[in-house]
């Protein structure tokens, strides 16, 4: 947390001379009497919005437990007597290590308008989390705004490290405006085009574009916005559509197409953005996300700022717990063929438990080689370059397309201070529901493409392993649609357009075969379980020791060929939360209810020994076939990518749609 509220320091240079300033636009700031154009903004300091939640607030400012600053706007803000505010938050920080690495920036200068009594003193952070102070000033204005402005080299920011100020009153109030962290130099003035993909959440799509169109300075820089609707309930039709496209005005564009699923989705925003507009930059947004609107001109000053053309990706908060920063980078590795978080990355932080300044993790440069799509912004060239996206329907369509730019010269950065609240994927079941067959396929397809590596041996061990568990957990229909990825991708490229249309009509079809993929609202639907409590608690406790785990699983396999108990069919033997859904507690069951991620039903899991062989020799032949097959299949795909990724391809896809 900050230091405790006391006397103001001493000061340690002259606060500038009184001033009067009017109040100037939201892309502007007062800086010595004079206005500072927008395109020399590199990133507004913000405050909470009215109808956000307290818990954001740690987001925009550092308080003590015992002081609580007045929000006067998104813009101004006024510090009580005797006390210390730090702007050393996520959102109000200066992120210089990825200004000094990325872009032609060599010196940031914060410019600020205040009033009152107090003083204002500027920090930066090392790579390690080390503090240092660089500036200080008094404040000496009580009945007229004055303008303050202090200068920072971006020098020895390269492999880490912030850029904040904090704000310290003795026994008057201090009122800050149209504070800003700005550069001298005239930045290129580029627009952007906005597309979202949205499939059936009318009311958050609408709530995006209220977002937008809420600041006038993010409508200065938005030129067109376009609404790729895939669903059969219409954003059209939804309340509080019309009063936000009347503000939107000729930027707005709503296309309304079958679902194609986000690669569809989201590549028709970016064909739009690049074949219909001369935007220099396209901007894509999720549909089920709460936006900070100050991210797009963040991530906006950012790209016009380059050195080079890169992809800017924005970072993901968690939507359920809001101070909670999710993801702050991620990287797919090509060895393992899976994605994690990049090295050195925090994930799931919470600013209201941690600030920045006491967190030394968030204070190295971390490098990420993808972006979700949360919201992530492509330069007009990386998209020149590197075509469109692959007819992948979901999943792996936005690493795939950063790996591919990152082979023709275009990095991927995820930017801090930029980001969108999202649900995480920690409370989702996509790993076994039917978006399991477009995460093996895809990932097939992403391996054969980019990876340098013989992964054979590695798709293997990992497929045949995952088989097993889900197949202990008799989560058969999680199986089914991983063997169908499998072969979908030996048959070869020639299908994968054809499959933006038919692939999830036949992965629903073919889960209906299976108890595992029907939910339920709840287990009270069925009678009370009958198994012995004290020995499922035996039994959820993980093996760690490689020989235990050998010899349980073995007992699970033993216990899931043998014939189930009749009663089990009918009546679960145990009631299991999502969270103690593993293999060593349900391979020895032969039924269960199982809860979901989020919480909303259940499933009623059955024990089949007859699909369980049925299941499992499907797997190991598939996995043979894959082995073998892999060199040709890696060539097929490689030969294809061209025309799968070609604006011509993508072109008859939507004039037929």
């Amino acid at each position: 947390m900050t230091q405790q509220a006391g006397k103001t320091p001493p000061s340690t240079a002259e606060a500038a001379p009184d001033s009067k300033l009017s109040d100037v636009a939201s892309a502007r700031v007062a800086a010595r009497g004079v206005v500072v154009p927008a395109n020399r903004v590199l990133q507004r300091v913000i405050l909470p919005r009215d109808e956000d939640p307290l818990d954001v607030r740690p987001l925009y400012l550092d308080e003590p437990q015992n002081v609580h600053s007045h929000v006067g706007s998104r813009r101004a803000i006024t510090v009580p007597p005797s006390a210390r505010v730090s702007f050393a938050s996520y959102f109000n920080a200066f992120p210089a290590s990825y200004w000094k690495r990325w872009t032609k920036i060599e010196e940031v200068v914060l410019r600020l308008a205040v009033r009152g009594a107090g003083r204002v003193d500027v920090y930066r952070s090392k790579p390690n989390g080390d503090i240092v102070h660089l500036h200080g000033k008094a404040v000496r204005s009580v009945k007229s705004w004055s303008s303050l402005e202090f200068r920072v080299a971006l020098a020895p920011f390269e492999d880490g490290g912030w850029i904040w100020f904090d704000a310290f009153t003795d026994d008057s109030q201090l009122e800050i405006k149209e504070a800003a962290w700005t550069t001298d130099q005239d930045l290129p003035e580029q627009k952007l085009s906005v597309g979202i993909c949205t499939f059936n959440r009318p009311a958050d799509c609408v709530t995006v574009l209220a977002a937008l169109a809420e600041d006038p300075a993010v409508l200065d820089v938005v030129a067109k916005v376009f609404v790729v609707d895939q669903g059969n309930r219409r954003v059209r039709d939804q309340e509080g559509f019309n009063a936000t496209a009347r503000k939107l005005g000729t930027r707005l564009e709503v296309l309304e197409q079958e679902n194609m699923g986000g690669s569809g989705g989201f590549t028709r925003a970016l064909y739009e953005g690049f074949e219909k507009t001369d935007t220099e930059q396209i901007v894509l947004l999720d549909d089920d996300i709460r936006l900070e609107p100050e991210s797009l001109l963040r991530a906006n000053a950012f790209a016009r700022s380059l050195a080079q053309p890169v992809i800017v990706g924005s970072q993901m908060l968690n939507l359920q717990a809001r101070s909670r920063l999710h993801s702050m980078g991620e990287v797919v590795d090509l060895s393992s063929c899976m994605w994690r978080a990049a090295p050195g990355a925090v994930t799931d932080h919470d600013f209201s438990e941690e600030t920045l300044r006491e967190t030394e993790e968030l204070h190295a440069r971390i490098n990420a080689t993808y972006n979700g799509w949360w919201m992530c912004l492509f330069p007009r060239e990386v998209v020149r370059r590197s075509g469109l996206p692959l007819p992948l329907f979901i999943k792996w369509d936005d690493s795939e397309y950063s790996l591919r730019a990152l082979e023709n010269g275009f990095p991927t950065v995820t930017l801090p201070g930029s980001a969108v609240w999202h649900m995480p994927w920690t409370d989702k079941d996509d790993a076994t529901d039917w978006t399991a067959y477009f995460h093996v396929r895809n990932r097939l397809i992403m391996a054969a493409l980019h990876s340098p590596y013989d992964v054979r041996a590695t798709l293997l061990k990992q497929g045949l392993k995952l088989s097993l568990r889900h197949l202990l957990s008799m989560e058969y229909s999680t199986v089914a649609v991983q063997q169908k990825a499998i072969e979908d991708f030996l048959a070869g490229p020639e299908r994968l357009f054809e499959s933006l249309r038919s692939a999830l009509p036949e992965v629903q079809k073919l889960r209906k075969n299976y108890a595992d993929a029907q939910i339920l609202p709840s287990a009270r639907e069925f009678p009370p379980p009958t198994f012995d409590m004290v020995r499922a608690e035996r039994l959820l406790r993980p093996p760690v020791n490689p020989a235990v785990i050998a010899a349980r699983a073995s007992k699970a396999l033993l216990h899931n060929l043998s014939d189930p108990e009749p009663s089990a069919a009918d009546r679960p033997q145990i009631n299991i939360p999502a969270t103690n859904a593993r293999w060593f507690l349900l391979g020895n069951l032969d039924s269960a209810t199982v809860s979901n991620a989020d919480g909303s039903g259940v499933a009623f899991r059955r024990r089949d020994p007859k699909v369980f062989r049925q299941l499992a020799a499907r797997a190991v032949r598939n996995y043979r076939r894959l082995v073998k097959e892999w060199p040709r299949l890696k060539e097929q795909y490689r030969a294809a990518l061209p025309e799968l990724s070609s604006v011509e391809s993508w072109r008859k896809v939507f004039e037929n749609d």
